[in-house]
C-alpha cells in the first residue's frame, strides 16, 4: 500500500502530466474500456474503472466523499498487471491526477506566455491545480479566492513557500480574482456560478474540474456559449455529470456539437483565440496514467 508521501514521492507534477497527456490520446485512439462510473448513497461513493487493452492493465478506484469531514475524500486505487497490483491512496491520486489533466488543457489552450494565474477555491484539489499550471507555463502571480479567508490565507503561505518565484495574493472577492487573470482554475464545490462572464478578460483559459454532478455549476453559461473553444474531457460525461454543461445544453446556449474531447484536441490542435474552457468531470484513464506511473516506481508496468 502506496501512502499519500509514497504517491507524492513516486510522481512529480511534470511527469503526470505528460502520463495524463499520453492516456487521453489513448483513449481517443480506441485504446482504452471506460465504462461510465458508478455513482451509490447520492454520489457519496464512486467506482471508477479503466482497462487499457494493449497492455490489458486496468484501474479501480474506489471513493468515499463526505462534505465537512477532514479528509472530505478517501478512498483506494488499485492498478492491476499480469505481474500484480499496485495499492494506493486514492485522495493523492485524485488530486495529482486532477490537477494533471488540468495542465495538459492549459498546456494545449492557454498562450504560451500566460503567468498570471488565478484560483478559486482552497479545497483538497487546489494546490495540484497550480502546481500543474505551473509545470506547463511560467506563472509569476496569482491570485486566489476561498470563502474562508483564514483558510485561504493558509493555503497562500503553503503556496508561496513552495513557490517563491510567484506573487501570491489572497484576493477579496471573485472579481478581483479573475479580473486581470490570463489563467483560471476552478476548483470548488459550488450550485452556483462563480463569476460572471463581463467579470473575465477578453483572452483567458478557464478550468473548471470542481462540479461533478448536474447540481454543481461553477461556470456561467454565457462564457459557455460564447467561448472560441469548449474542451472537455469526455462529451458523455460531462452530458450526464457536469451541472454547468447540462444548464448551457438544455437551455439552448450551447450545442453538444461545439464540445471537442480532450483526446480528439491534442490530435488535432484547436486554433483558439479569446476566451477558451475545459470542463473536466474526472475520468478512470487519468487513474490509470498516475496508476502507470505508481506501477513503473515498483518495478511493475504491465
Amino acid at each position: 500500500m502506496l501512502d499519500a508521501d509514497a504517491v507524492r514521492n513516486a510522481v512529480p507534477m511534470p511527469a503526470a502530466v505528460e502520463a495524463v497527456r499520453e492516456a487521453f490520446v489513448d483513449l481517443a485512439a480506441g485504446r482504452f474500456v471506460v465504462p461510465q462510473r458508478l455513482s451509490f448513497a447520492a454520489a457519496t461513493t464512486l467506482v471508477m474503472t479503466a482497462c487499457h487493452t494493449p497492455t490489458s492493465t486496468t484501474v479501480v478506484k474506489t471513493l468515499n466523499l463526505s462534505p465537512g469531514r477532514t479528509p472530505m475524500i478517501l478512498g483506494t486505487l488499485v492498478w492491476n498487471t499480469a505481474a500484480g497490483q499496485v495499492v494506493a491512496d486514492a485522495v493523492e491520486v485524485t488530486t495529482l491526477r486532477t490537477g494533471a489533466v488540468s495542465g495538459v488543457a492549459t498546456d494545449l489552450l492557454a498562450p504560451a506566455s500566460a503567468s498570471r494565474l488565478a484560483l478559486l477555491g482552497t479545497g483538497a484539489q487546489a494546490a495540484d491545480q497550480v502546481r500543474a499550471v505551473a509545470a506547463v507555463r511560467p506563472v509569476r502571480s496569482l491570485a486566489l479566492f476561498g470563502r474562508d479567508v483564514s483558510r485561504a490565507s493558509a493555503l497562500a503561505s503553503r503556496l508561496r513557500a513552495e513557490f517563491p518565484e510567484v506573487v501570491v495574493r489572497v484576493a477579496s472577492s471573485v472579481a478581483d480574482t479573475v479580473s486581470d487573470a490570463e489563467i483560471v482554475c476552478c476548483a470548488t464545490s459550488s450550485s452556483t456560478p462563480l463569476f460572471a462572464v463581463d467579470d473575465l478578460p477578453e483572452r483567458v483559459h478557464v478550468n473548471a474540474i470542481g462540479s461533478y454532478l448536474p447540481s454543481m455549476r461553477e461556470l456561467p453559461a454565457e462564457l459557455l456559449a460564447t467561448a472560441g473553444c469548449v474542451v472537455v474531457d469526455q462529451v458523455d460525461a460531462v452530458l450526464a455529470e457536469a451541472g454547468e454543461v447540462i444548464h448551457a445544453v438544455d437551455a439552448g446556449l450551447l450545442d453538444r456539437g461545439a464540445l471537442v474531447e480532450l483526446g480528439s484536441a491534442l490530435q488535432a490542435p484547436p486554433v483558439v483565440g479569446g476566451r477558451t474552457v475545459f470542463k473536466s468531470v474526472g475520468l478512470a484513464v487519468q487513474d490509470w496514467a498516475v496508476g502507470r506511473l505508481l506501477g513503473d516506481a515498483v518495478g511493475m508496468r504491465g
